[in-house]
């Protein structure tokens, strides 16, 4: 039987050695600029993680926006929020695509706010803009993905960029810097348990 002492002395030397990988990797990482993250997949909490990053930069004293596509037409404790912090926030206002069911009204719609998101884009105040939900938009049509792309790779060099959606298209994922896809296990809904206020929105 190994002794505690042994025990205690193996652990340091193994957490030592994570240390150890971890500053050299901290050390490479030299490049200062903003960065392009997509949160995709079909699990919850895209936008969570979306306005946890935007919460994060006001929390910093650096300016955010937000352009929330599709769920404009809900109350949203996150705008409620970050509206009272600074936050400049653009909403397409016309609710789930599958409610409105007119593509011409979603379209022109999604066309006003982007325009909103164009100038956010090209703001150099700006240090992070969250496009919520913007990757659907592309999916159906409702915006250009090359002008989408465009105005992401002409943007300030030090501005953040947070895109979340399901199914991003993979040239989104392709010039994001970070990519993280949510992947869901179980979801109350899914036992008949209903949206909460001030958890689901």
């Amino acid at each position: 039987m190994v002794d505690k002492a042994v025990k205690d002395e193996r652990h340091k030397a193994r957490q030592q050695k994570l240390k150890e990988n971890v500053d050299k990797r901290v050390d490479a990482a030299q490049t200062e600029r903003g960065v392009l993250i997509v949160i995709t997949g079909n699990g919850k909490g895209k936008s969570t993680s979306g306005f946890g990053t935007v919460a994060r930069c006001v929390g910093h004293g650096y300016k955010a926006a937000v352009v929330q596509f599709i769920k404009g037409t809900w109350d949203c404790g996150e705008r409620n929020l970050l509206e009272g912090a600074g936050v400049e926030f653009q909403v397409m206002n016309t609710g789930f695509t599958w409610e409105t069911q007119n593509k011409e009204a979603d379209t022109a719609a999604a066309q006003k706010v982007w325009q909103a998101a164009k100038r956010m884009l090209a703001d150099p105040s700006l240090h992070l803009v969250l496009l919520d939900e913007i990757t659907y938009m592309v999916q159906y049509g409702y915006l250009d993905l090359d002008e989408v792309i465009d105005a992401l790779n002409a943007r300030p060099e030090e501005q953040s960029v947070v895109l979340t959606g399901r199914g991003a298209h993979r040239r989104l994922t392709e010039i994001a810097d970070t990519v993280s896809e949510v992947q869901p296990l179980k979801h109350a809904f899914d036992a008949g348990i209903k949206a909460r206020k001030g958890v689901d929105w």
